[in-house]
């Protein structure tokens, strides 16, 4: 998608979500929607990952989790204004996430999930077990001060503008991400994603970008993490578990990963599938596999691919072999 498309797009996403806030009267829709959005943000960090290095982490629940720890505790002990607090927080995961990702990216494969599902569920049982810091196993409430971005508190937590506030953030990460892939960078981590040896063999560092693709999606990760903790006021240390990243990658399947706002989509779909068949169903997530394996199996691109498809009015088999072959 061209730069101009892609800002276009972002526009009438924007104002649709005022004609979403609009139209939704019922703060019960209004606060599930919200959470689908928030885990819409969470499932593209995962699906950037995926998408620009072919890795699948099964531990990005780690910077979910840390980024609500990081800005509780800076609040709880009064370290910084609010505002600085946000932004140290997303920069000290960029950070850590980058050193981390220059040692784990090495790794191929199913290995590399294995290696990430170690790392956060090291950090789950150090979160649980530090109790005087964290609030153990019965989490933390998050106290956020009367004006945040100038704006009181109470205005912000109301569902519509919470509503807005994660779309609107969902739609310029999407913004933004696309502008940075259509760059020289976006290039490079496709040409190591695809070759990485042939990358090497003309000279491209393959470490370097695969690390800061990593860190660029704990980053989105945590972004999502401080919208989930603004949204409920609570952070726990099931905010880090590997069950997390699970669903999320569930959501990037469905969805698919091969257009950024796959992800997106997966989550929405997984939230109404929850909400809906959940009313009828106990055991809702075997209907749920059942659907995965369904989308798997027909369109391996996710729900985006086939859109794609059919759009561009390529046979599904097309779509299929051409997946398959990546």
């Amino acid at each position: 998608m061209s730069p101009l498309r892609a800002i276009l797009f972002s526009i009438a996403a924007l104002m649709a979500g005022v004609g979403v806030v609009t139209v939704v009267s019922s703060n019960t829709l209004l606060s599930l929607l919200t959470q689908a959005v928030v885990y819409a943000v969470f499932a593209l960090g995962i699906g950037v990952l995926l998408k620009q290095n072919g890795l699948v982490s099964f531990g990005h629940a780690l910077y979910f989790g840390v980024a609500g720890y990081a800005i509780g505790i800076t609040l709880q002990q009064q370290i910084m204004p609010v505002e600085w607090a946000i932004l140290a927080t997303l920069i000290g995961v960029g950070i850590a996430a980058f050193v981390v990702g220059l040692i784990i990216v090495r790794v191929p494969g199913i290995a590399f999930g294995m290696l990430t599902l170690a790392i956060g569920q090291m950090f789950f049982l150090s979160v649980s077990r530090a109790r005087g810091i964290t609030g153990g196993a019965d989490g933390m409430q998050v106290d956020w001060p009367a004006t945040i971005f100038g704006f009181s508190q109470s205005a912000i937590l109301k569902p519509a503008a919470m509503f807005l506030i994660c779309w609107s953030t969902l739609v310029i990460v999407m913004l933004l991400l696309t502008l940075l892939l259509n760059t020289r960078f976006g290039a490079i981590t496709e040409a190591v994603r695809d070759n990485e040896e042939r990358a090497r063999f003309i000279g491209i560092s393959t470490v370097i970008p695969r690390a800061a693709i990593y860190a660029l999606s704990a980053v989105v990760t945590a972004v999502a993490g401080l919208l989930s903790t603004l949204n409920t006021g609570f952070v726990s240390p099931e905010n880090l578990h590997w069950s997390l990243s699970g669903m999320a990658l569930m959501m990037v399947v469905v969805g698919g990963f091969k257009a950024l706002w796959g992800p997106a989509l997966g989550a929405v779909v997984y939230f109404i599938f929850k909400d809906v068949v959940g009313d009828y169903a106990t055991h809702w997530m075997s209907i749920f596999g059942v659907a995965l394996i369904a989308v798997i199996v027909f369109s391996p691109t996710g729900i985006a691919g086939a859109l794609q498809a059919l759009w561009s009015g390529k046979p599904a088999a097309a779509s299929r072999a051409k997946a398959g072959a990546h």
